[in-house]
């Protein structure tokens, strides 16, 4: 099979970088290559000894003075929203039911839904992300349009189909046997199917009765190796009137752990509010909670105690999410520099080398992906971005004052938006040029 080499300058994670200093974390190549065949990366190192590895007939593509790091993954994102996004004044409830819940009634139309997906993955790779787990509607269709265009371009996503079937509009609700039965259906049409994988996904416990969340609990139990994404602890009056409709659980987090909702596999948007036992046991079933930075500081509601939750005696996996629509970038250059804003109000700091772990390797790990995505690792999925830290006027005058890897990587996480990618490549093919 035809062979391609991508040079530049690389930087990959191997672990989470525990300050500017932690050089064994990461593996950077001042004139790098990956060699790529049949979308996997079959060597990576410098220029020199990776061109000796490569077939004679090999392309060559060459990006220096660029950097080259894995593909940014997203972990949480609603792609019905995109025509929402920006839509003001209202705190969680009332956007969801003043702007989200009215959007998504279009999406029982397919060719609305392929058109929405068709341009949300177009801004994903605009903007380096080449992995998203995304939320689609209720209806089956819009499930369906996601996963044939993402599949259309082999990208790796995780998605579902949302379960609702009350305190919604009639037309977003369905009931907790056809969200069983079509989320069955789903995960038989798509699950595995090329790069694609199913989360089960109830919404929240607002939008699913008991024996909803009965039905997704027993999903989960059948096919015990989907994601499951849902969302968690984003807002105090979300948080009141879940409780008044489980008055039984003894916290939000206990309503998910009492269907058998929390585990490895397990996407929890926002996690802002937790008590100290919600927060435990999310860390016992090894549950990921997702930072979704411009959402929450958007819609008001709190800020998430990053470094706190990975401190604690019981740490928390963590992602890190645009959270589209309620969230208000695309880039997850521009998530994590607020996320850096939200840490830095909290009293803490985030170094840039961590910020970039957390977008690749990080969120990868957290989505138990990274043996496919979120490295350069030999044997990954060669989905890669390239980046110009010097893209904009502001970026190439501050970039005459760098002397540092971290120092860049913050300028890019800084200033950057998709002016800065200046490629993004899905399983080895070179995608953005394209759009």
């Amino acid at each position: 099979m035809a062979q391609s080499l991508i040079r530049g300058r690389l930087l990959t994670f191997h672990a989470e970088p525990q300050g500017l200093d932690d050089h064994a974390s990461y593996s950077y190549e001042e004139d790098g290559a990956v060699l790529v065949e049949d979308g996997i990366i079959i060597a990576r190192g410098s220029f020199a000894e990776v061109s000796a590895k490569a077939a004679s007939d090999h392309g060559v593509v060459d990006h220096r003075p660029h950097l080259i790091v894995p593909g940014f993954i997203d972990a949480h994102a609603h792609f019905p929203q995109m025509q929402v996004i920006a839509s003001y004044g209202a705190e969680l409830l009332d956007w969801l039911n003043n702007y989200t819940f009215p959007e998504e009634t279009n999406f029982h139309d397919t060719q609305h839904g392929r058109r929405i997906a068709r341009l949300f993955l177009n801004e994903m790779l605009r903007h380096g992300t080449t992995t998203v787990a995304a939320y689609c509607s209720v209806h089956k269709e819009s499930a369906e349009a996601f996963f044939a265009e993402a599949d259309s371009r082999n990208m790796c996503v995780v998605a579902g189909k949302v379960m609702m079937d009350r305190n919604a509009p009639p037309m977003l609700t369905d009931t907790p046997q056809t969200s069983y039965d079509d989320t069955k259906a789903l995960i038989a049409a798509w699950h595995g199917k090329g790069r694609l994988h199913y989360a089960v996904t109830p919404r929240f416990a607002i939008t699913s009765s008991p024996e909803q969340m009965e039905m997704a609990g027993a999903l989960m139990r059948e096919f015990p190796d989907l994601h499951m994404q849902t969302h968690l602890s984003e807002n105090h009056a979300e948080i009141a009137y879940t409780q008044e409709l489980y008055p039984d659980a003894p916290d939000y987090t206990g309503i998910y752990e009492h269907y058998g909702l929390l585990g490895p596999k397990a996407l929890l948007g926002h996690c802002i509010h937790l008590s100290e036992r919600e927060a435990d046991a999310l860390s016992d079933t090894r549950s990921v909670a997702v930072f979704c930075p411009t959402s929450n500081l958007f819609l008001g509601s709190g800020l998430f105690d990053y470094q706190r939750y990975r401190r604690r005696g019981k740490p928390l996996r963590i992602a890190s999410a645009t959270d589209v629509g309620g969230g208000t970038s695309y880039s997850m250059l521009r998530t994590m520099d607020e996320g850096y804003k939200v840490i830095a109000l909290n009293g803490e700091k985030l170094n840039p080398l961590a910020s970039f772990w957390q977008i690749t390797r990080g969120n990868a790990e957290a989505l138990s992906l990274a043996e496919r995505v979120g490295t350069l690792e030999v044997g990954s999925d060669a989905d890669l971005v390239v980046l110009d830290a010097r893209a904009t006027p502001v970026m190439a005058l501050r970039m005459e004052r760098v002397q540092s890897l971290a120092e860049e990587l913050f300028v890019l996480q800084t200033l950057a938006d998709d002016r800065a990618i200046v490629e993004t490549y899905v399983a080895g093919e070179a995608v953005k040029s394209s759009l």
